[in-house]
């Protein structure tokens, strides 16, 4: 078994409205920061997880992402694999 580092990146879709975003971008013009014309706010999950490979690591968390992470009717997500692998001892 090795284990596998990833970042899960879950961001609202584009249709749907970003209040938290808006309110955001609308402070940007109080601190004095001009041009910041759209600005949306998603979360990052960084994990750890022991696989056998990095087949099986993204299989696991895609699952994970599509049932728990993420809120599918309203979320999208993406995933990124740090380069570092570490074999694990049994």
């Amino acid at each position: 078994m090795s284990l596998f580092k990833a970042r899960v990146f879950v961001h609202l879709r584009p249709s749907v409205l970003d209040p938290a975003g808006e309110a955001t971008r609308s402070a940007t013009k109080r601190l004095g920061i001009d041009g910041v014309t759209q600005l949306r706010i998603g979360k990052s999950i960084e994990l750890e997880i022991e696989a056998a490979d990095k087949d099986d690591a993204r299989s696991k968390i895609e699952l994970m992402s599509d049932r728990l992470l993420a809120n599918p009717v309203i979320e999208d997500w993406t995933l990124e694999f740090k380069d570092e692998q570490k074999a694990l001892k049994n």
